[in-house]
């Protein structure tokens, strides 16, 4: 079947995402591309994890503003399956409502990090160059919301470009592999969540 062929919810393929060689090439790819993320997070976990001061992150993390991070991102993991959902079954402007969803999730998620940052330097005096403690914290939490930051442009860009178009075995694909980047963000915010916020809190 050829990308721009028409469809209707009863001729669209169930995997549109790897109904063509273009689209099983991307998804192969991105999970390469998966691989050489997760050897990176490894290394900056294990420089955090040799640099920690248990007592210093016991009496810094807030426990209600991580919790409060934690569900939004999760949340918005879950309301991008919703968006598959409705791309598998041929419902674009669903699919786009919970992409804005989804978007405006991670955007909450941003504020907070950004706000606990902030609230860090200026309560605390907990900069980046505070001590080798800090540096690994700020690295490590900081690139993953990069990543965020990456992930919700991609899909923004997605939604605005195939505004008009819709989908079709061209951009399904592309939805499809901004989903999984998505999902791989909030799985590092779990082991983050786990290994940074639950055990620093613990002691």
């Amino acid at each position: 079947m050829e990308a721009q062929e028409k469809f209707t919810a009863d001729t669209w393929p169930a995997s549109p995402e790897k109904s063509t060689l273009d689209g099983k090439n991307k998804f192969l790819g991105f999970w390469l591309f998966l691989g050489g993320e997760t050897v990176l997070f490894a290394s900056l976990f294990a420089t955090y994890l040799a640099l920690v001061d248990k007592e210093e992150a016991s009496h810094l993390f807030d426990p209600k503003l991580v919790f409060v991070m934690t569900m939004l991102l999760l949340t918005s993991s879950l309301t991008s399956v919703y968006a598959m959902y409705h791309m598998k079954n041929f419902a674009f402007k669903k699919m786009q409502l919970w992409l804005f969803v989804t978007v405006l999730l991670g955007l909450g998620f941003l504020g907070i990090e950004i706000y606990e940052f902030y609230h860090y330097v200026h309560e605390y005096e907990f900069g980046y160059t505070t001590s080798a403690f800090s540096s690994a914290f700020y690295t490590l939490v900081g690139f993953h919301g990069g990543h965020v930051t990456f992930g919700l442009a991609w899909i923004i860009t997605l939604m605005v470009r195939n505004s008009k178009r819709g989908i079709d075995l061209y951009t399904a694909p592309k939805f499809y592999v901004a989903s999984l980047y998505w999902h791989f963000i909030d799985v590092v915010w779990v082991f983050i969540f786990t290994v940074v916020y639950l055990m620093g809190m613990v002691g």
